[in-house]
């Protein structure tokens, strides 16, 4: 059970991608208008831990709940909804309206969408940064104004995160990325490097302690949300970037240098190499093994924290290293954020409930305790590190972590790095099979 907002919330946020692709099509086909529709990704889905029981407004099997007689609704998932309810409630005192935070279990994006093209929506949706692009793109969400206040004490990430076309579409409210859990028995202390990762990982292997050295997630299929910290560090990247710091899409870094040398470094690391990387681990029981003692070392993110520490698993956490004289790993980050809905019947008062009671710290805090992922407030995860020591190593984490492009194009990226980065892994030539990914994602973006 996990206990995160979402599950893995930015390494499933590519699945939602790249069905956004497909969903696009559908709508197009049938004349919906607004371009490239969003799928409901888990990047909203529900955590587990929500699932058990019914909540207010909860629709069955991944429906939009009707809107109801309230003056203001939000729509979220997962533990933040019981968390949102009373900051909602005072929001609603406050102003003399009602206001209800309502669950959509599944397909939240989806839903949203659909819903608001209709009249029928909520005023505000909360959700993953990366569905920007898409939303934008369907007309769905209104711009949020951050003031300068809010963003000097906002983790620049998050500013960075909601930014699309230069403009502001989500307040912030919380981040988190890859980080390096570390089994302390095995390896008592944090790798500087991935080498020295490796020497410590290796050598509870020879020691007979453990079975593998690292966990990281590749997969049959692949998984490039998890290579990230490995792709970057070797000198890889997606798409350039612009002099106003936006992604370049026309600069598709896929099949260039710096993704040929970090094929080259998974190629070393795969199946005719080191071993330490392998097909076999997956999303299915990379947390499993490492909760079972038989792994030094495991990528993973927060959200998996909660089963570490009811394995009993006496565990270390720090930023995931990059390879010995190359560049800092930068995993992905993920930004949870509130938006305004576009076609939302009360658009004034979600405007100041998103300016104000999303970004005060209360609401933040509030968040935090329900779901322990970073805050996007920075002075406020200095206030909850001093209990909780992990939030601060894992903001760190996020905080120098690259935002998860929200682009509709990702849609074209995902599937094809990851398979080229599983065959690598698997034995396939590196230089080769990267420039055909290249290739492959450049002829889908024609």
């Amino acid at each position: 059970m996990r206990t995160a907002l979402t599950k893995p919330l930015a390494r499933k946020a590519r699945l939602s991608l790249t069905t956004a692709a497909a969903v696009s099509l559908m709508l197009l086909a049938s004349g919906c208008s607004g371009g490239q529709a969003p799928a409901g990704g888990a990047s909203g889905a529900a955590s587990e831990s929500a699932a058990a029981a019914p909540q207010t407004g909860e629709a069955a099997s991944g429906e939009a709940p009707a809107r109801g007689d309230a003056d203001l609704v939000i729509w979220a998932n997962g533990p933040v909804v019981q968390a949102l309810q009373p900051i909602a409630d005072k929001f609603g005192e406050e102003n003399g309206i009602t206001v209800e935070v309502q669950t959509v279990a599944t397909e939240l994006q989806t839903n949203f969408v659909t819903a608001n093209a209709s009249g029928n929506g909520p005023d505000i949706v909360m959700g993953a940064h990366d569905w920007i692009g898409n939303l934008v793109q369907n007309g769905a969400i209104d711009p949020v104004q951050i003031t300068a206040e809010q963003k000097a004490d906002l983790l620049p990430v998050a500013t960075d995160a909601v930014t699309y076309n230069g403009q502001t579409y989500g307040m912030p409210a919380s981040v988190e990325s890859l980080v390096l859990i570390r089994n302390k028995a095995l390896a008592p202390e944090a790798p500087a490097s991935f080498e020295d990762l490796l020497a410590a990982g290796n050598a509870a292997v020879a020691a007979g302690t453990a079975e593998r050295a690292l966990n990281l997630q590749v997969g049959p299929k692949g998984d490039a949300y998890f290579m990230q910290p490995l792709y970057s560090s070797a000198g890889g990247y997606l798409f350039g970037k612009k002099a106003d710091g936006s992604f370049d899409t026309a600069d598709l870094g896929v099949g260039k240098e710096g993704s040929i040398a970090a094929a080259g470094k998974i190629a070393e690391l795969g199946e005719k190499g080191s071993k330490v990387l392998s097909t076999s681990v997956s999303a299915d029981n990379s947390i499993a093994l490492f909760n079972q003692g038989k792994t030094a070392f495991m990528v993973n993110g927060p959200w998996a924290l909660g089963d570490v520490k009811k394995a009993g698993i006496d565990y270390g956490l720090s930023a995931v290293p990059g390879f010995a004289g190359m560049e800092p790993a930068q995993p992905f980050t993920g930004v949870q954020s509130f938006y305004v809905a576009s076609k939302g019947k009360n658009k004034s008062f979600a405007e100041t409930f998103v300016q104000t009671a999303a970004s005060q710290k209360e609401t933040q805090r509030a968040l935090y305790e329900a779901v322990r992922i970073p805050p996007a407030i920075a002075s406020l995860v200095e206030e909850v590190a001093q209990t909780d020591p992990d939030t601060k190593i894992a903001a760190d984490a996020a905080a120098a972590g690259i935002p998860m492009p929200s682009l509709p194009q990702m849609a074209a990226v995902w599937a094809p790095l990851g398979q080229a980065e599983a065959a690598i892994a698997g034995g396939a030539d590196p230089a080769a099979t990267m420039e055909q990914a290249g290739q492959t994602i450049a002829g889908a973006l024609k």
